[in-house]
């Protein structure tokens, strides 16, 4: 039984305002695995409270940044070392199959370096050239933190979301409040611990366990100069207006419908390959999983039945099992919400390929759904325009290249996509038309060099590199 029960505010470790501690159940069998406080209204003052102070006090935003970057070095070190410890805790509490938690470990460190690169590159003050050689003026260009920054993050991938947060945003000198999911208060409770062994000021990191309502009023604080946000678009919306009427700065990085546009010449074979993991990458709980398959008329059979025969093959069930693919969805709330959309696709007229609503053979303990693939789904149903965020995939047919962007186009989404095809340059001229944040080719790995952020409803703002890193930084001018 892992227990923290104690609030990590401020860098120390201490007593939250209520005792009463949270059980952590099991997604496979609902047996409880740990137990941790939650941060109510009155921690949530004491964090701001502490980050305030820190900041206005210049103990880390006028650390040179060069030490800034040693002691974020230090940390992702410490992590590195702590890699698996941190994989076992995300599966034990999340249901995440531990071969997706253990995958993701390697890319924390290549999105923790690119953040620490561009941190050594980054332009913190520059002279500016004159466009005017005969004026007397010459205009200095600076950029420093924005203040007390409110780090909010689902559950689904808990340490990729804090780290890609809270990295730059202490690169840059600022203080930070990381709100985390209930769910994830082991995981991230020890990543509380790695923080705290990373050397920074007192006062500069908070990890607050809370509830929709102690997260709403962290985001309300008036003491909060920014939100850095991820999750569901509904809830991007609610911070939106939040931030906006404060005149808060924010960044928001939300849901996803992503299309996978399979053109004619692209080999089927490897295209189902790759979408295993693009489309099905931690039981479906992914932001940017590519769920709508567009596929060619001509050829549209060959992969319905590719697809049939991958989802299939995927073994189900506890996560810590080596041989699991696809684990259980988080809660049981989760769970249901992803048996409706199942039984909606049904009511809707989908063909109904494989898997279905009830619950896998021998796992009705856990919070388990069938992996289930639609076919003849029409871009206009539900289920192909809603974010279901579990193993559930449709495919639609499309006529043309012109029909396939269109229909990849049409979404109120645009976090996500890929293309599929065996000539490299033609699908590069193909993800240029899709109106979309991050488009891969053939199942390329996303890079963490580049911005990552969504167009229309998935979002406001990019994370990750000197573009991710900037958007914690606020312009200063000086002109002499």
């Amino acid at each position: 039984m892992i227990t923290y029960d104690r609030l990590f505010i401020g860098g120390s470790w201490v007593e939250p305002s209520n005792p009463e501690l949270l059980d952590i159940a099991s997604p496979h069998d609902q047996s409880v695995v740990g137990r941790a406080a939650q941060a109510r209204p009155a921690d949530v003052d004491r964090a701001v409270a502490s980050a305030r102070a820190s900041f206005e006090a210049g103990v880390w935003r006028t650390t040179p940044p060069a030490e800034r970057v040693a002691v974020l070095r230090r940390f992702n070190a410490l992590r590195e070392e702590n890699a698996e410890k941190a994989a076992h805790l995300i599966s034990l509490e999340n249901g995440s199959a531990g071969w997706f938690t253990r995958a993701g470990q390697p890319g924390l460190t290549r999105q923790a370096n690119a953040y620490l690169k561009a941190a050594e590159e980054f332009a913190w003050e520059e002279t500016l050239v004159p466009t005017d050689p005969a004026s007397p003026s010459r205009s200095v260009v600076r950029r420093e933190a924005i203040g007390v920054v409110a780090a909010v993050i689902p559950w689904n991938s808990p340490f990729s979301a804090a780290t890609s947060k809270i990295i730059p945003a202490l690169l840059a000198g600022n203080s930070v409040v990381l709100k985390i999911s209930p769910e994830n208060s082991l995981s991230l409770g020890f990543l509380a611990e790695l923080l705290e062994q990373s050397g920074l000021p007192e006062g500069v990191i908070s990890v607050l366990p809370a509830d929709r309502e102690t997260s709403e009023y962290l985001v309300s604080h008036r003491e909060v100069d920014k939100i850095a946000f991820t999750g569901s678009t509904r809830a991007g919306r609610r911070i939106a207006s939040i931030a906006g009427e404060q005149l808060k700065r924010v960044s928001l990085e939300l849901g996803g419908k992503s299309a996978a546009v399979i053109l004619p010449d692209a080999d089927i074979d490897k295209a189902v390959a790759g979408l295993k993991f693009g489309s099905l990458l931690n039981n479906g709980e992914a932001c940017i999983a590519q769920t709508r398959i567009l596929a060619p008329r001509s050829r549209y059979e060959e992969v319905v039945t590719a697809l049939k025969e991958l989802v299939q093959s995927l073994k189900v069930g506890d996560p810590n099992d080596p041989d699991t693919f696809i684990g259980p969805m988080i809660r049981a709330d989760q769970q249901e919400r992803v048996r409706n959309y199942i039984r909606l696709g049904i009511e809707e007229g989908a063909r109904l390929v494989t898997g279905g609503p009830q619950i896998p053979e021998g796992l009705e303990k856990g919070n388990y759904v069938t992996p289930t693939v639609f076919a003849d789904v029409d871009n206009s149903m539900r289920i192909a325009q809603e974010e279901i965020f579990g193993p559930v995939l449709v495919v639609i047919a499309y006529e043309d290249e012109d029909d396939a962007v269109r229909i990849a186009n049409d979404s109120e989404y645009g976090l996500s996509g890929g293309v599929w095809s065996s000539d490299e340059t033609h699908a590069l001229e193909v993800a240029r038309r899709i109106r979309t944040g991050t488009v891969t080719v053939n199942g390329a790995s996303v890079a963490f060099d580049g911005p990552f952020g969504g167009f229309k409803a998935s979002g406001i703002g990019r994370e990750y590199g000197a573009v991710g890193l900037g958007t914690y930084t606020e312009y200063k001018t000086i002109t002499i």
